[in-house]
């Protein structure tokens, strides 16, 4: 029986003029897997904007080089390790972080951070807290080993993802552009040499595995398919590459991940237009007795492979020696154009090698938009007062405090960290004027009600991140998680979404650098596709290096909201609380660069001594957010006002707006500041046009909050904000 579609054979077969043997089946079985050949999105994510004026190298490597400054590059990177983290989420989750380290080595850049994000079940299941757990130790484990710091994560709770959770990660190398490699072969008659770990019967099949349907077996059944990481062997092997790099002997490097060994040295030689010719018993093994097919698709882990003139051979080898890994010369790049793969003087794989790598038939379904979907929601019959509300949505999975997550991490190693994890974004100082501001997410929830203005909104979102620590967005990074897109409701979501994400990256002029695509996120266990999840990465660059906090710091601060609050309440956490479907999902406002620029430039004149997005949970949320340390007065009650009249600060009043909405609406496009010199500020963002208004005032122990004409005030103190935010972690004990 076939490994592979009687209509993938059947193509095989024509090209070849004969059938592939089963070796050759396994090749094609991963390199022409969703996974590694992105059948059902290739022509979707040619639509995103890839070029810009600080982008070096684009989609279709390891990673992406976006120009840092003078010679300082960036090295940019997001994978998924989804169904691994299902199966076995300790070893998945690790192997993750590992993967995508070597990704961004393999562009000859060292690993300075990592972000991850992760979409579970709801944690009231004993099984979805246990792969929560382990997925966090996973990450700790092997990211702390490392010595890479977490400094941005995003956590999301939904029932949807119990049978199949998410586990993306980001990550961010730092380079001269002089050490910059690419995974493109450069010369026939160089030799290819395989540095690292041995290789074994770990992860067989992992980029197949990863382009099915997780089964109610997997657990057991899959659990082959699943890397088993070593962080200390991984260690090494980031300076040996470092340091083979740096003596100017390596020409091109690809990290053995998705369909192991074949993967990398197909892809390697098919971007060079080389052939190249292995011979497998040179391939150190840890297991006896492991056939070709074996050692070819095998995903053992800490493992590269380098591009390297024959005469460097030697130095390169005693490199690897050096630092106790193992290393060989495992074959020579050729002009033939064939993949020529021997084992014991016999032939195993002989294949043209654009064909293996990049061959894969495309398939051309186009999305047809589904029936109308739920729009309008009736209003949820609330009895609760609206303290109560927010300290329910305080207290909810996807608002609480996550510190016990990130507790677990080195966020500060290698002594870069300036913002720590639980702020809008992290922030890592590159020198006395540069800093990195790094964001990550999306909302699910958006996206499943209106999946193109949810995933613009998710763009957007991250954007208004960075502009909070004064950075400007350089470049996008996504994952885009979705279930089996032969579904037209799934396929639909996920053009709507890369469409939606395109379009405001246009808007913003952010490029999008790289990615990957996760299909086929469902399990036959709880008959369910996970949410429509486009997880967004997201670095920003500071040139001032003045970075404001989140939380309120002093006394006397005028409080100032920038942008637009409407009655958009769709796929809110206020919503979600109350069991309320539907309803109109927030929009992004017209001209949002504008409001970037004005953050980013009142940030930057050094009279803001606090600010913060406002996102899920609303106005509310971000208030208590803010006052962790130091209260505050806050009058909301002229955000009902009558009229859209322009009044002296340049805001605009909406009508029509109950306190529910003013409160809890989750619309894009709005930061609260706080500023000893608000004449200032008011001077930058009316100088942007932006609507604007004065709202309040830091001060006291408590935050009391003003939200209608009748006088009512929300009256939270700071014990209570605390008590109800730390729900996870009492959960976790």
């Amino acid at each position: 029986m076939s490994l592979l579609p009687q209509t993938d054979i059947d193509v095989i077969t024509k090209r070849l003029n004969r059938p592939p043997n089963l070796v050759e089946e396994g090749c094609f079985l991963n390199l022409w897997s969703e996974h590694c050949s992105y059948r059902s999105s290739a022509k979707h994510l040619r639509t995103f904007p890839t070029v810009g004026e600080r982008v070096i190298i684009g989609p279709g490597d390891d990673a992406a080089i976006v120009r840092l400054k003078g010679d300082l590059i960036l090295a940019i990177g997001m994978e998924s390790h989804n169904h691994p983290s299902y199966v076995d989420p300790y070893n998945g989750a690790a192997t993750g972080v590992g993967g995508i380290v070597r990704d961004i080595l393999s562009m000859g850049a060292r690993p300075i951070a990592l972000m991850d994000l992760l979409y579970f079940g709801m944690p009231e299941s004993t099984k979805n807290v246990y792969l929560f757990e382990h997925v966090i130790e996973g990450i700790a484990g092997y990211g702390n080993c490392i010595g890479v710091p977490v400094v941005r994560g995003e956590t999301c709770f939904d029932s949807a993802y119990s049978g199949n959770p998410l586990v993306n990660v980001v990550c961010v190398g730092l380079a001269h552009q002089k050490d910059v490699v690419t995974a493109t072969a450069q010369a026939a008659g160089n030799a290819l040499i395989l540095m690292g770990s041995t290789t074994g019967r770990d992860g067989l099949g992992g980029a197949s595995f990863a382009s099915r349907d997780l089964s109610e077996e997997s657990e057991s059944e899959d659990r082959s398919s699943v890397q088993i990481g070593d962080p200390f062997t991984e260690k090494l092997l980031i300076e040996a590459v470092l340091e083979a790099i740096e003596a100017g002997y390596v020409f091109a490097c690809r990290d053995l991940g998705a369909a192991g060994l074949v993967g990398a040295s197909s892809e390697m030689g098919a971007k060079g237009d080389l052939g190249l010719h292995l011979n497998l018993d040179n391939v150190r093994l840890r297991e006896s007795g492991m056939t070709p097919y074996e050692i070819l698709i095998a995903e053992s882990q800490e493992r590269m492979v380098l591009e390297v003139d024959p005469a460097d051979a030697e130095a390169v080898l005693a490199i690897a020696e050096k630092y106790d890994l193992n290393a060989s010369v495992i074959g020579e790049f050729t002009d033939d154009g064939q993949y020529l793969v021997e084992l014991e003087g016999e032939v195993v794989v002989d294949l043209p090698i654009t064909f293996l790598s990049g061959g894969a038939p495309a398939f051309e379904s186009e999305p047809e938009m589904p029936e109308e979907q739920v729009v309008e929601a009736e209003t949820p019959e609330i009895e609760d007062d609206s303290k109560t509300s927010v300290l329910k949505l305080l207290a909810s999975p996807n608002i609480a405090s996550k510190e016990w997550i990130y507790r677990q991490y080195d966020h500060e190693v290698q002594i870069r960290t300036v913002m720590k994890p639980g702020d809008d974004a992290g922030v890592l100082r590159i020198d006395d004027e540069t800093a990195l501001a790094l964001s990550c997410g999306c909302n699910p929830a958006h996206i499943t009600l209106d999946p193109y203005n949810g995933a613009a909104g998710s763009v957007l979102e991250n954007a208004m991140n960075l502009a909070c620590k004064g950075a400007s967005p350089v470049a996008i990074v996504n994952c885009l998680n979705f279930g089996d897109p032969d579904d037209p409701l799934i396929y639909w979501q996920f053009a709507e979404s890369v469409r939606g994400i395109g379009d405001m990256a246009r808007t913003l002029g952010i490029p999008v650098v790289g990615g990957n695509v996760s299909f086929y996120n469902e399990s036959d266990e709880f008959k369910t596709a996970i949410p429509p999840t486009p997880s967004i990465g997201m670095v920003g660059i500071s040139e001032d290096c003045h970075v404001p906090g989140m939380g309120f710091a002093d006394a006397g601060d005028a409080i100032i909201l920038i942008g637009e609050t409407r009655a958009e309440l769709g796929g809110s956490e206020y919503y979600r609380l109350y069991g309320c479907a539907g309803g109109s999902v927030p929009v992004p406002p017209d001209g949002p660069q504008k409001v970037i620029d004005s953050v980013v430039a009142a940030i930057g004149a050094g009279r803001v001594t606090s600010a913060h997005d406002v996102s899920s949970g609303g106005l509310a949320v971000a208030l208590c957010e803010m006052a962790q340390a130091v209260g505050a007065e806050i009058d909301l009650t002229n955000i009902t006002g009558v009229t859209g009249t322009t009044g002296a600060t340049g805001a605009t009043d909406v009508t029509g707006l109950d306190p529910d909405a003013v409160l809890f609406s989750e619309s894009h496009g709005r930061v609260i500041l706080a500023t000893p010199d608000p004449n200032t500020v008011t001077r930058v963002l009316q100088a942007q046009g932006v609507s604007h208004r004065i709202i309040g005032e830091v001060g006291g122990n408590d935050l009391r909050i003003k939200t209608g004409d009748d006088g009512a005030v929300v009256l939270l103190s700071p014990d209570e904000i605390a008590e109800a935010e730390e729900s996870i972690t009492r959960m976790m004990r």
